[in-house]
């Protein structure tokens, strides 16, 4: 079970001759505020849109067994200001790979003067340690990620050895723009969806992923940080329904936080999940159009969704010819766990 460290002044290997700079291990839930703040001002430097509250980061991080925080959460301050913060954890993919996570921000004005490329050292070295308490059969990959506006991240991963293996894209779909309508596929129904009905649903949306690259298989950790997430709403959803039986379905959400943070008007049409015995009838496109017309009828500009470029299920095509258009480009890295 993890403890409270109240440890300062962990040195790191590396670490830049800055005057007041220290390192500390996360010490207790305020923290959080910290984080946040510090992921918000970073993405606001970098141009990407994606806000995060104290509470999304209590949510993430409750209930996981895949993080010890007081070990895998490292802040750097300067002069007792936090400047910077990472933080490692690992995940199993479905018939994948053991994946493990190295991610760290750095506030604007302190990038380029070592402090990333220390907290990164630090942050493999931490996950070498994690991997060598696994089992050693298991495939064992490090794992990073970056918008392409990250230059600093990207070079940073490059220069250590990792290859880029996949992209993303946050697409945005202006609602001024007209939404076609479409009928709904023969012998299926859109219906509320209630809280008696959210593990049905969540399974559904397990069992639709497991098609899909990174896929992480649900658990009982992953389904109550689900239904506790801030945004939860489903008077949004799109639930398609072939008698009990989930179809597919599109989770609309509403992040408030995100929308203040940036100035934005959007909200997310998304996930977005077909189960096989219903694919290839235009579910998902129904479902889409459907959901455009509920937030343009909430008074919101945009939706806004996140795809995998080489979604195998040809995603893309079907948002593009939607009326989304590309937004902002990711980048996901990896790199072999025995490579240096």
């Amino acid at each position: 079970m993890a403890t409270a460290n109240v440890k300062k002044n962990i040195k790191l290997a590396n670490a830049p001759d800055i005057a007041g700079l220290t390192f500390r291990y996360y010490q207790g839930k305020s923290d959080f505020a910290i984080m946040a703040a510090i992921v918000e001002a970073s993405n606001k430097a970098d141009q990407i849109k994606e806000g995060v509250t104290v509470e999304d980061f209590e949510n993430r991080n409750k209930n996981n067994s895949k993080a010890d925080l007081f070990k895998d959460v490292l802040i750097a301050e300067v002069d007792e200001e936090p400047v910077a913060y990472g933080h490692v954890f690992w995940e199993d993919e479905h018939e994948g790979p053991r994946v493990y996570f190295n991610s760290g921000f750095v506030l604007a004005e302190w990038r380029r003067k070592g402090l990333g490329s220390a907290m990164h050292a630090h942050n493999e070295k931490r996950l070498r340690e994690i991997a060598e308490t696994h089992p050693l059969k298991l495939e064992k990959v490090l794992h990073g990620w970056a918008a392409d506006t990250e230059m600093g991240s990207n070079a940073l991963f490059q220069k250590s050895g990792y290859e880029p293996i996949r992209y993303f894209f946050l697409m945005l779909r202006s609602l001024d723009e007209a939404i076609p309508d479409v009928e709904i596929p023969d012998n299926l129904d859109i219906r509320p969806a209630d809280e008696s009905q959210f593990r049905q649903i969540y399974a559904a949306s397990n069992e639709a992923f497991r098609d899909h690259w990174g896929h992480v298989e649900a658990t009982e950790e992953s389904y109550q940080r689900w239904v506790g997430r801030p945004n939860i709403n489903p008077a949004l959803w799109k639930v398609a329904w072939d008698e009990d039986e989930v179809a597919g379905m599109v989770l609309n959400e509403i992040n408030t936080a995100e929308n203040k943070q940036f100035e934005l008007n959007w909200g997310w049409t998304d996930p977005i999940c077909v189960r096989r015995p219903w694919r290839r009838r235009g579910l998902a496109r129904a479902l889409i159009l459907e959901s455009l017309k509920e937030l343009k009828s909430l008074g919101f500009s945009h939706a806004a969704l996140g795809v995998d470029t080489q979604n195998p299920q040809g995603a893309l095509k079907l948002y593009e010819d939607s009326g989304y258009v590309i937004e902002e480009r990711w980048i996901d890295y990896r790199k072999k766990m025995e490579e240096a």
